[in-house]
């Protein structure tokens, strides 16, 4: 059996989901599934609601048998759910009752982790749900924590941009300052790691708001302190990376930006295969399928893509693209020349050949340059306009456009049509805001500090940027 875990704001926006592994045959369905907020269970039982977070959920993820699926909110708690039966088995708080962004189980189940945004982590016993201990890890928000494989350590992100390495005991073995400028979004381990005699070496992926997804080698030598290597920084995509993952094997690793599209690198090599761009919205969430081939991407349009890695035919998942799958810089001379059929330009296809034009010259072809071809001539000069309309076309479909990160409120991550001023000095939806305050939160969303006055002072100037930039559209 398979689970397929999807979790919705106000049952528009996807903001995470995960999967627990099964070799089910019959999956994954057809492409563009919708979910919202339940359980896919793909047997013969179609769905189970799970309900009893007071605000949006940030992250789930399952625990390694599988037995029990983790969510965590705004709200401040991780929920503990039995992924037989859907029913809660533990409510873990906060001890500050502070937003919580991220959670993660130890790959032995023993322990249970969760990020907060006062700039803690609290870390639970698994078995006996209770409380180790809840420890300052940054000034920032803690929005990505992970534990290694072999589960003796855990790694944590912040919105300052910096990656620390701790020990089970809270111990901190090493700090990666601005790992990410603009901050870290997302972080991952290789399912498997490397004994070399007395030192272990493991590979962890981060991406953040800098448009990067890097990759580390993290070592610890017996007796000595860890360390943190820089191997690959990966800039393939032109918006923050808001989610990572690695393969089974470590041999691939994936990432999903806000440009929406997913990235898939080889990850011994640090070379990109693959660009997906078939989300209409940003990519908040990918996941890798640790026994079968299939990457599964969620985005804010509201779907979940499957995809099978390799061969394979339309009723296992939709295949990795060939040339339009890639941005059109990585293009190669072939590529270029299936889409000149594609498009209607075949006459073109020898010009192209014999002057060896790939992805990169394509996109630098302007008329001047066409001319020289000798596509310019009176008798082609309808057939320039053509291509170069065309390729106008098809680098406008890969930048995309998606709203800045400044329009969004805080709270639900949604274009404001309403913002407003808190106490905070932050803008928010003025709806979200005054649920938020009515609430029994009294403090700030964005800070965890009590907020002084419920007043709301309109930002009328935001507001008016943001309709200019939405006529711009």
């Amino acid at each position: 059996m398979l689970l397929l875990i999807c979790f919705y704001q106000d049952q528009t926006s996807l903001l995470s989901y995960t999967a627990a592994p099964s070799p089910h045959p019959s999956w994954p369905p057809a492409p563009g599934i919708k979910l919202c907020v339940f359980i896919t269970r793909l047997t013969s039982r179609s769905f189970l609601t799970l309900s009893g977070h007071g605000y949006g959920v940030h992250c789930c993820c399952f625990s390694s048998c599988g037995s029990y699926l983790l969510s965590c909110s705004t709200d401040g708690s991780t929920m503990v759910w039995s992924s037989d039966t859907g029913e809660a088995a533990a409510v873990l708080q906060h001890p500050s009752r502070s937003a919580l962004r991220v959670c993660a189980a130890a790959p032995d189940s023993s322990l249970l982790l969760a990020g907060a945004c006062d700039g803690t982590v609290a870390l639970w016993d698994f078995p006996s749900k209770t409380l180790r201990r809840c420890h300052p890890v940054s000034e920032a928000s803690v929005v990505a924590c992970c534990f290694s494989p072999c589960g003796q350590m855990f790694v944590t992100g912040c919105t300052y941009g910096d990656l620390k390495l701790w020990d089970v005991d809270m111990s901190l073995l090493y700090a990666q300052k601005d790992a990410h400028d603009l901050g870290v979004t997302c972080c991952s381990f290789a399912p498997l790691f490397q004994v070399d005699g007395c030192c272990v070496q493991l590979r962890l992926a981060s991406c953040g708001q800098d448009n990067q997804l890097k990759i580390w080698i993290v070592s610890q030598r017996e007796g000595t302190a860890c360390t943190m290597k820089l191997l690959h920084t990966l800039t393939s995509q032109s918006a923050p990376i808001l989610s990572c993952a690695f393969s089974s094997e470590g041999d691939l690793v994936v990432g999903g930006s806000v440009d929406k599209s997913v990235a898939i690198y080889d990850a011994n090599l640090g070379t990109l295969l693959h660009i997906l761009k078939q989300h209409d919205r940003y990519v908040t969430a990918v996941a890798l399928s640790p026994t079968m081939p299939w990457i599964a991407t969620g985005s804010m349009d509201r779907t979940v893509n499957v995809w099978r890695i390799g061969d394979g035919d339309s009723r296992t998942g939709r295949k990795l693209p060939g040339h339009s799958g890639l941005l059109l810089a990585y293009w190669s001379e072939v590529d270029v020349q299936t889409w000149l059929c594609e498009e209607g330009l075949e006459e073109l296809v020898s010009i192209f050949k014999a002057n060896n034009i790939g992805g990169a010259e394509l996109s630098q072809l302007n008329k001047e340059a066409a001319r020289e071809l000798g596509i310019g001539l009176a008798e082609s000069l309808g057939l320039r306009g053509r291509l170069l309309r065309k390729i106008k076309g098809l680098m406008a479909e890969q930048s995309g456009s998606e709203a800045p990160d400044e329009f969004l409120c805080p709270i639900t991550r949604e274009l404001m049509k309403d913002p407003v001023i808190a106490a905070d000095g932050y803008s928010y939806e003025r709806e979200s805001i005054e649920s938020w305050i009515r609430g029994k939160n009294k403090t700030s969303p964005m800070t965890n500090l009590p907020l002084q006055t419920s007043l709301l002072t309109p930002n009328r100037s935001l507001k008016m940027t943001i309709t200019r930039w939405k006529s711009s559209q």
